[in-house]
């Protein structure tokens, strides 16, 4: 077997991006620019089914992925404010969360107005993380050995979405895949989903 340094492989991020699918609003700069408070809501996660890990374990993970997911995405909005690049007021998730699960949510679906109306906002951030497995770096260190060497160990596919409270619209949709090597985690996949999403995002002073 081959000998494998993990102090430097452990730091090794590979990501590959295929081009991003936008929409956009006609009035969503408009619609954006009269919001004052957003909130984010936790991300739907799906994770591809594998034989080595129960359904109870699955949907455990998922559960605990979307929270990540979530966290970092607040984190870096706030980062976003803080330079002065987001003028949004941002709930804070534990306001959101706490208001969600008192309302049912998840086990119980909502529609985009009932959130709305649930959290007491002016826009919802929604977004959804498919991934062909959990963000273990556990996992892609075990590939890493059986194949002796990098590569793409995770592909997620995103899907970021702005809606307006106020006229109960879709104003802005981006969807695109990113696989990630060793080392990916949510913070790193929010990242570089983020940096690219932020581009056209209507919140985003650029």
């Amino acid at each position: 077997m081959k000998f494998i340094n993990f102090s430097i492989v452990a730091l090794v991020l590979i990501f590959f991006t295929s081009c991003a699918k936008i929409f956009y609003s006609p009035d969503a700069t408009y619609l954006a620019s009269k919001q004052k408070l957003i909130a984010i809501v936790p991300p739907k996660v799906s994770i591809a089914a594998s034989k080595k890990i129960d359904a109870e374990s699955m949907k455990e993970q998922q559960k605990t992925e979307s929270l990540n997911f979530q966290n970092e995405i607040y984190s870096w909005m706030l980062r976003r404010k803080s330079q002065g690049k987001i003028t949004k007021e941002l709930q804070d998730i534990q306001t959101t969360n706490a208001k969600l699960t008192n309302a049912g949510y998840p086990e119980k679906v909502f529609t985009t107005a009932e959130l709305c109306e649930i959290l007491g906002v002016d826009g919802i951030l929604t977004s959804n993380f498919g991934m062909s497995k959990p963000m273990s770096n556990g996992a892609a260190i075990a590939t890493l050995i059986l194949i002796g060497g990098i590569g793409s160990t995770n592909e997620v596919r995103t899907t970021l979405s702005l809606h307006d409270c106020d006229n109960k619209k879709l104003i802005w949709n981006y969807e695109h895949k990113i696989s990630g090597g060793l080392g990916s985690s949510p913070s790193r996949i929010v990242n570089e989903l983020m940096r690219k999403a932020s581009k056209k995002m209507p919140y985003v002073i650029k």
